[in-house]
């Protein structure tokens, strides 16, 4: 499943991030797929911009 971007200008939030974070890792000895660990990775790197307040919402 492919990652699902935000909304075009909107940002996605820390608890919005981490919710779909979780939804990911469904039991924790179940391992992800490639898909799925790219979308992790995404999410991950995602969630570090917002964490330093590198992401900017559009007016």
């Amino acid at each position: 499943m492919p990652p699902t971007p935000p909304a075009e200008g909107r940002a996605r939030s820390a608890a919005e991030l981490n919710e779909r974070i979780r939804a990911l890792w469904s039991h924790p000895q179940v391992p992800l797929t490639t898909e799925q660990r790219a979308e992790y990775e995404e999410l991950c790197a995602e969630l570090r911009q917002v964490e330093r307040g590198d992401v900017t919402t559009a007016a």
